[in-house]
């Protein structure tokens, strides 16, 4: 197979993306509605803010807003995971950091699998927010040897998807019509299955110990729990929802409203209730709550002194106040969290005097020994743009997780991180978020110096 036959892996992922949108739309339609509102906010956003549609189409970023999308998936297993890494990886994707959501009470740790190229972005950015079961944590043990035994009889991939992976693997992609078989076999491990591999009486006592083991440990495979565009003022799409009729969580994840968006904000919608069957003699009927939607506006990707301000603030403004799920203090909290959020800058010049973002330059400003930026910038010689967060944001995360799995008391974790593990389980490591955004920072200043403009 000569590579010039070969599908390339954004095309893929593409196709990919987009059949995967297609299928949980049909499986849960209040994803369509939150579609078509969020195509409606962005439009008005653009109509309204000239300038910001400018920017958008001159960073040609503009095209992929409407394509824009990442999901989460959860695995059970080590072996689970370094097959997913294979499978992701025939998409062009990589994993892209390391997050440890037992810190806010979720027993996984975590990578994102996404593209990583500006090219690569450009054409589709889909990402896969992906994350390993710990059932080391689980105090029972007991129940730990059960779920063990569970997981270790389950394939969640068909042997179409694996012999299309190690053809990928071996011939260094795959042709059009394999593509396409690969997607359609792809997608069968992130289907809904209500058809539970668990007794009525284990999924109970999972349950018991934590709402996310049980959706892990007790369907055939791990299930999208959901996609989430992107927006462009996600304090409208908040406000609209209901006029959906979606109710939307209490209060949006992440950073305060601002004029400069930094990291990532992220909402959604009450996870649904699903009709499940467990097996048995007489074959028993219940529901399980897992799958969701959700909604993210991003901004700009922080340097480590700036993700270290931003933590800090969150700490300070979760020690005064935490959001109630029933939204009774949702005003409140939104308050303190403006308030607290005042030490953050809120101007891109103070970002970058700081040194608090990442950035990226377009112009030339070639012959100039030691250029001064600010002053080229001021006088048109050069353009900068903030660099759009890829990432995640574990806090943000388990939140969203807590709200639709529910928050009654069960077994509580201590932060454990323990990355090592993860990227052996994985089999490769993570690439570091912070290295990568300042490698696409340094990369268009030193673009500028020699004189080949970005724009």
């Amino acid at each position: 197979m000569t590579e010039s036959r070969l599908a390339s892996p954004d095309a893929i992922r593409a196709r990919f993306s987009n059949a995967m949108s297609a299928m949980y739309r049909r499986e849960v339609p209040a994803y369509g509605s939150l579609m078509e509102l969020v195509g409606e906010v962005n439009g008005e956003v653009l109509k309204r803010d000239t300038r910001l549609a400018q920017d958008l189409a001159e960073t040609e970023q503009l095209g992929r807003i409407g394509d824009e999308r990442h999901g989460a998936i959860r695995l059970g297993t080590a072996r689970e995971l370094a097959t997913i890494r294979r499978l992701f990886a025939v998409m062009g994707m990589v994993p892209v950091g390391y997050y440890d959501l037992s810190e806010a009470g979720v027993p996984v740790h975590s990578t994102a699998f996404r593209p990583v190229g500006e090219a690569a972005l450009r054409i589709n950015p889909f990402r896969v927010f992906t994350s390993l079961l710990r059932l080391e944590l689980i105090d029972d043990e007991a129940l730990r040897a059960e779920a063990e035994a569970v997981l270790s009889t389950r394939e969640i991939f068909t042997p179409g998807c694996l012999a299309l992976i190690e053809k990928a693997e071996a011939e260094g992609g795959l042709s059009d019509e394999d593509a396409d078989r690969f997607v359609a076999e792809a997608l069968e491990t992130f289907r809904w299955h209500p058809e539970a591999l668990v007794s009525a009486d284990l999924y109970g006592r999972l349950h018991d110990a934590h709402r996310l083991v049980a959706d892990v440990v007790s369907f055939k495979g791990p299930h999208i729990n959901h996609l989430t565009p992107r927006t462009l003022d996600i304090d409208a799409v908040q406000a609209d929802m209901p006029k959906k009729g979606i109710q939307p969580k209490a209060v949006i994840e992440g950073p305060p409203t601002r004029r400069c968006p930094i990291l990532l904000r992220q909402t959604s919608f009450k996870a649904l209730e699903e009709a499940v069957t467990f097996p048995g003699a007489e074959a028993a009927r219940g529901s399980h709550t897992a799958r969701f939607g959700e909604i993210e506006a991003r901004g700009i990707a922080l340097t480590p002194k700036g993700r270290a301000l931003y933590d800090s603030l969150l700490t300070k403004v979760r020690s005064r106040i935490t959001p109630a799920a029933d939204g009774s203090n949702a005003a409140e909290y939104e308050r303190v969290l403006a308030e607290v959020f005042e030490a953050f800058p809120d101007d891109w010049r103070e970002i970058r005097r700081q040194g608090l973002g990442y950035f990226e330059w377009r112009g030339s400003a070639a012959g100039l020994p030691s250029p001064d930026l600010e002053a080229l910038l001021d006088q048109g010689v050069l353009r900068c743009s903030p660099i759009v967060y890829e990432d995640f944001l574990p806090v943000s995360a388990a939140g969203i997780f807590q709200s639709n799995l529910g928050d009654e008391s069960v077994q509580s974790f201590v932060a454990s991180p323990n990355q090592r593990r993860f990227e052996a389980d994985l089999g490769a490591p993570v690439l570091d978020e912070f290295a990568h955004y300042a490698a696409i920072e340094q990369a268009s200043l030193d673009a500028c110096v020699a004189g080949s403009s970005h724009a």
